[in-house]
């Protein structure tokens, strides 16, 4: 036997002469139902094989000595900017005000269209502050009751306090909100940050408001985040609405923070952080003493989530592509043949009937 005809008898795939083979119609639609899957999976394979895999993994954080940046982008639409403050403690107690902190505020109408940009330096005693914002007071702002005149003296109040507290209440009437947004940064340690009238002399916030449940601290959150974003993360607290419509309260949401790494395919590494968050509201009372305002109270997590991207390998898109379109060319070659032997034997069977 010669190496030709060796060769000849391993072979798997032997060939009838053309004249022995028979082409049907069914087996011509099974051919083109077979070919359309087989196109549709290649292309399902082939996205599959494109599209990168994400993989998540646990680590014990080892940070230390770094900063925990604050993304914050929220609306006040029922308080002006002279009364709000913005101020981060951390858990030893201690006020971050002298961090490099830029926080800005823009005063809103009453349909939430910006009419004035301010820069606040100091987020805690914001309240002392006046005279920054560009607003023009008409007749009616410079009209005042002779009582809360004495009264104001009487408590040693200076003329920059009454004009403020005028000029405050101006903006109430108007229907005036602030737009907060800006960054802090704070140590990486548990702790909080509160937006409220807290800036105020408890006297001041008194002449103007009549009384902590006539604050209203409504608030949309439009952005809340501890770093830059990866894609697919979720803040749970974006696009965030707490309209107050009767009394007043305190927000308090309570946030876990998870230090998180985001491996790209280009090896570059970004370092941010993702949250969960449990929100609670206490409704004022007659007999609470506190202003109401919202809180942010964050604790981190010991453990960091590592987020890596990968690309599956050229061989398993291979295999994937083997098993699956030698499955249907298998699956259409069954179907063909008992397609071809049912029509035969249903024309065998009408032959037969007619001879009859």
């Amino acid at each position: 036997m010669g190496v030709k005809q060796a060769l000849r008898s391993i072979d798997a795939f032997p060939r009838a002469e053309d004249h022995l083979l028979q082409k049907t119609q069914s087996g011509a639609v099974v051919s083109i139902v077979g070919l359309l899957i087989m196109a549709t999976l290649f292309l399902h394979e082939l996205s599959y094989y494109l599209n990168t895999l994400t993989v998540h993994q646990m680590s014990v954080d080892l940070k230390r000595g770094e900063t925990l940046p604050i993304h914050v982008n929220m609306t006040f639409p029922s308080l002006p900017c002279d009364v709000l403050s913005v101020d981060a403690i951390d858990m030893s107690g201690k006020h971050e005000v002298d961090l490099d902190t830029n926080i800005w505020k823009l005063r809103l109408n009453s349909h939430g269209h910006i009419i004035g940009t301010e820069y606040i330096s100091d987020l805690v005693e914001k309240g002392h502050e006046h005279g920054h914002s560009s607003h023009k007071h008409d007749g009616k702002e410079e009209h005042k009751n002779e009582t809360e005149i004495e009264t104001l003296n009487s408590l040693g109040f200076d003329q920059a306090a009454e004009t403020m507290i005028k000029k405050v209440k101006q903006a109430l009437a108007d229907g005036e909100g602030c737009r907060v947004y800006g960054v802090l940064d704070v140590q990486r340690v548990a702790g909080n940050f509160h937006i409220s009238v807290h800036g105020l002399n408890i006297y001041v916030a008194q002449m103007i408001f009549g009384g902590s449940k006539n604050v209203n601290v409504s608030h949309m959150i439009h952005d809340l985040s501890f770093g830059p974003k990866y894609p697919g993360i979720h803040n749970p607290l974006d696009d965030t609405n707490r309209m107050l419509h009767e009394t007043s309260g305190t927000f308090k949401y309570y946030i876990k923070i998870v230090p998180t790494e985001y491996r790209y395919l280009s090896k570059d590494v970004l370092s941010t952080n993702q949250y969960s968050v449990t929100e609670y509201y206490t409704p004022m009372t007659d007999f609470d003493r506190t202003w109401p305002a919202v809180y942010f109270l964050y604790d981190l997590s010991p453990i960091t989530v590592t987020i890596k991207e990968e690309r599956r390998s050229f061989l398993h898109l291979i295999t994937r592509l083997c098993a699956v379109l030698g499955g249907t060319f298998a699956l259409t070659g069954m179907l063909d043949r008992w397609m071809f032997r049912l029509i035969e034997s249903f024309n065998k069977n009408t032959n037969t009937r007619s001879m009859h």
